[in-house]
């Protein structure tokens, strides 16, 4: 599977942003696609992850309320809808995808089989 991340820029503190994943290259009904973010200097962090098959969600604490995943299945595209954005959001987002499909273990990056090359994210104070 390749991914493909898109959308990123600069935003304010309070803005929105919605970021994208293109996704291609086979069957994936059975994937869970994730987002996860790296700031300079910091570990990889999960940000959510969808069920691509039922639509399930799960989200890191960090944005939950905040962050909405979504995935359009006639575009083979996933969503990251970031509302409320604080400057801690800033990062290089990345979109990944398990072939595993859905489990407890969905926040895991070592889970993630295939990885796309990354947005950036900037959010100004």
């Amino acid at each position: 599977v390749q991914l493909q991340a898109y959308g990123g820029g600069l935003v304010q503190a309070g803005g929105s942003l919605r970021i994208s994943c293109a996704v291609s290259g086979g069957s994936f009904s059975n994937y869970a696609m994730g987002w996860f973010r790296q700031a300079p200097g910091k570990e990889r962090e999960f940000v959510a992850a969808i069920y691509w098959s039922r639509g399930d969600t799960y989200y890191a604490d960090s944005v939950k309320g905040r962050f909405t995943i979504s995935r359009d299945r006639f575009k083979n595209t996933v969503y990251l809808q970031m509302n409320r954005l604080k400057p801690e959001d800033t990062a290089v987002y990345l979109c990944a995808a398990a072939r595993a499909g859905w489990g407890p273990w969905i926040s895991g990056d070592d889970r993630y089989d295939d990885w796309g090359q990354g947005t950036q994210v900037t959010v100004s104070s």
